[in-house]
């Protein structure tokens, strides 16, 4: 274990300008005593082991792209509250110049 003291704790909540109680001194005391001890571990990682991006195998689970009928434009715009010249008509919400 690295021997991370209430006292360090105490002292880097002075620089980073927190108030911290005596409790929660205690308590970031043990958390970052066991985050610094969890990154040393990764220098304990033999040389031999190749960089993974993905522990387990991974396969494509896209389905086949196969063209299928569709809704003509009229059955789309069927229920529209309005429509012009083949499209939907929305209220602008732009003014003139944009």
């Amino acid at each position: 274990m690295s021997d991370i003291t209430r006292d360090d704790v105490a002292h880097l909540a002075r620089l980073a300008r927190l108030a911290v109680s005596d409790e929660e001194l205690d308590v970031f005391s043990s958390q970052i005593d066991a985050i610094v001890d969890t990154v040393s571990r990764v220098g304990e990682i033999p040389d031999d082991v190749p960089p993974t991006a993905q522990v387990v195998p991974q396969t494509n689970v896209l389905r086949r792209d196969v063209r299928e009928p569709s809704l003509s434009n009229a059955a789309a715009l069927s229920g529209a509250p309005a429509a012009e010249e083949g499209r939907f008509r929305v209220p602008r919400i732009l003014g003139e110049g944009a």
